[in-house]
Parts: C-alpha cells; structure tokens; sequence
C-alpha cells in the first residue's frame, strides 16, 4: 500500500503550550487521525545553529534531538501538514513516499 511518512525534527527542550512540543505532536497527530506515530530521543546531534547536542555522561545535554515519525495514507498527511507546520516553529519537517507491508494486518 502507497503511504507517506513524515519525520518532524525538534528538540526536547523545545515547548507547545506548555508541554513539551514532541508530546504535543504525538497527541495532535492521533487526535488528526493518524495511523500511528513514534517519538524517538537521539543520542547526538545538531541543527540549524551547529550546536554539538550529545548524551554524553561529561556533558549531559538537556535538549537532545527528538524525532517524531508519523506513516499514512497521502491525503491523511496532505491534510494534518500545516498543522504540524504551525506547531513546530523553527522544526525540521521532512516527507517522503513509502510502502507499507503488514502481513499480520491482512490475516486480522
């Protein structure tokens, strides 16, 4: 099945309404109707500034990378696109088109 997936690059420090702005888009993205999304909290990393962003226990960051992944249908991401947009402020959105495959989805 054609799909596309969304990846929504933030920083954990980073705030929407007083929640932290990964967990805000989770939440937006099942409240939209998403199929599923997944946070992930990197390891190292850098953005726009070319600040170093690293776990390391000798300089313990605060604000690491988090990356949220989102997969479904083309028209259900047209859709919730410039939501995700307006939320993430200086964010990273990227798109691309996937397939999925889930065998135990057709056996159900």
């Amino acid at each position: 099945m054609r799909a596309k997936r969304v990846n929504i690059y933030v920083g954990e420090s980073d705030q929407w309404h007083h929640q932290p702005l990964y967990l805000a888009l989770v939440e937006h993205l099942k409240a939209a109707g998403c199929a599923g999304a997944t946070a992930t909290r990197a390891l190292a990393g850098f953005g726009a500034h070319h600040q170093i962003h690293t776990a390391s226990v000798l300089r313990l960051s605060i604000d690491l990378p988090v990356v949220i992944t989102a997969i479904d249908t083309p028209d259900t991401i047209d859709r919730i696109l410039p939501e995700l947009a307006a939320m993430i402020g200086g964010g990273l959105i990227t798109i691309d088109e996937t397939e999925i495959y889930a065998p135990a989805a057709r056996d159900a």
